[in-house]
């Protein structure tokens, strides 16, 4: 049922986007397909208040947006992403990653002043996910552990212990900047920052100071028609 409503409010923002593009007179509208490779990691703390320790993960992202003007030099960039995130932790011997995937609608406000031939941009914004799958992996010695990520808001006593939880609703910020060359191919530096915590909350575990949150860098390559 998430899902779904996750779905509908991507497709209802893009199409809204869309019909405001049509009714505009600054400009046309223009389509970009991206994609590259992101270090992620799950930074902040752990059960006990301690700073997460945790190492980077090479993950990867794709997809498109659209782009519209608002005002000279100054556009409204909504899109459709799919992104890898995660962090890898070792303790001794024991290593373990989890990788999640997200569906994300970024909501970038972009600033673009000619350059060369081309154009020098930079975006930011906020952007919401939810993740729709993952895997975490544990290895030590002889010994290698892969369970499934399920993702739930609160976890009960009774719920199975052969599984890895976190909560599926991501929230946070972008910043890029960039350069678009003038047959359209363009390339970024992108940076987020995760706002909202995605671990759940643990019935009967008092004084948990557990809180994670997405966080990363990459760099994209696109064209944009």
């Amino acid at each position: 049922m998430k899902t779904r409503i996750f779905s509908l409010l991507m497709i209802l923002t893009l199409a809204g986007t869309v019909t405001f593009a049509q009714s505009s007179e600054k400009g046309k509208m223009s389509f970009g397909i991206l994609g590259g490779v992101n270090f992620q990691n799950l930074n902040g703390k752990d059960a006990g208040g301690d700073k997460l320790t945790n190492d980077m993960i090479l993950g990867y992202h794709a997809g498109l947006n659209v782009q519209i003007p608002i005002a000279p030099q100054f556009y409204f960039q909504p899109g459709l992403m799919f992104a890898i995130k995660g962090a890898k932790e070792s303790s001794g011997s024991v290593t373990g990653n989890v990788k999640i995937s997200y569906i994300e609608l970024p909501l970038n406000l972009v600033y673009k002043a000619a350059l060369g031939s081309g154009y020098f941009m930079l975006g930011f914004g906020p952007y919401i996910g939810y993740g729709v799958s993952g895997k975490e992996k544990i290895e030590g010695g002889a010994l290698s552990v892969t369970r499934d990520v399920k993702f739930k808001n609160v976890v009960e006593m009774g719920d199975p212990i052969n599984v890895a939880y976190y909560r599926a609703f991501d929230a946070g910020g972008n910043i890029f900047a960039g350069y678009q060359m003038a047959n359209g191919i363009f390339a970024q530096l992108d940076t987020q920052l995760g706002m909202l915590k995605i671990n759940p909350e643990y019935k009967g575990a008092s004084g948990d100071k557990t809180s994670v949150k997405n966080t990363g860098f990459g760099l994209s390559l696109g064209y944009r028609f």
